[in-house]
């Protein structure tokens, strides 16, 4: 009998237990952020300090800023939209997919000219990319890439264009754009500085701000319902003291910030 008695406050007990488990509502979705190429190192940084300071969870879905807003526009189920260009952020918000009372600018970026350092030998200006040591230099689509665009237009008013056309390889956004070289596969990469600022073992180069349009940067939270809370908490973060530390260090200048007082 003391067995039989144990067997059944056993059972009593595991199903008490099992019962509990059952009630235990679900982790919270994570905040799923559709961020600009040039974001990549930074955000990572700041999602998981996001993290630690708050518990929520933030997955990143990082490309270039034209074909991500087209996502948007489409209905993909991001929560936040962080672009590389205001422009972009204004259309989504036109086309109702995101709710424009809450877009703020988050940093201004800048572009630089990186090379493998054992491949071949560094520019000193962006002028030098025309030598024939650069058989190849990629810049991200101009069609799409904010900071394709960018190449672009600096390497137009270096005069350069007709002369390194030919010799452009483009990437689908600035972080390929970055690999391409990593690899290889050019001599010459114009990338996001937020992507190279921290490389100490190949050189880059900055390009003078004066050579393109200002590559001011913007975000939006597009969630709605109950995930919407969580995607503004985000948000906010971004621009928060600690947010706004970390996108320092990785180069950006942000709102309210001049190029000579970081100097």
């Amino acid at each position: 009998m003391p067995v039989r008695h144990s067997r059944l406050a056993l059972f009593v007990v595991s199903g008490f237990l099992w019962g509990c488990k059952g009630d235990t509502p679900p982790p919270p979705p994570p905040i799923r952020v559709a961020a600009a190429a040039d974001l990549t190192l930074a955000f990572e940084q700041l999602g998981k300090a996001f993290e630690q300071q708050t518990g929520k969870h933030v997955t990143f879905s990082f490309g270039s800023t034209g074909l991500l807003a087209q996502q948007v526009r489409e209905g993909a189920p991001f929560d936040v939209f962080a672009a590389a260009n205001v422009s972009f952020i204004d259309d989504v918000v036109s086309a109702g997919a995101c709710d424009g009372a809450t877009k703020t600018p988050y940093a201004r970026g800048r572009i630089a000219i990186w090379t493998k350092r054992d491949r071949v030998a560094a520019p000193h200006a962006i002028r030098d990319l025309a030598e024939r040591r650069f058989t190849r230099i990629a810049i991200a689509n101009p069609a799409h890439a904010p900071y394709g665009q960018a190449a672009k237009e600096a390497l137009q008013k270096a005069g350069l264009w007709a002369a390194v056309g030919p010799r452009l390889v483009l990437a689908e956004n600035v972080r390929q754009t970055l690999q391409f070289a990593e690899t290889g596969n050019v001599e010459a990469a114009i990338v996001a500085l937020s992507l190279v600022v921290n490389d100490k073992n190949n050189d880059w180069l900055l390009v003078d701000e004066s050579m393109h349009r200002p590559i001011d940067q913007a975000l939006v939270v597009c969630a709605k319902g109950p995930s919407r809370a969580a995607a503004v908490s985000f948000a906010h973060f971004v621009g928060a003291p600690q947010g706004r530390k970390v996108m320092q260090s990785f180069g950006f200048l942000l709102p309210g910030e001049t190029l000579a007082r970081r100097q």
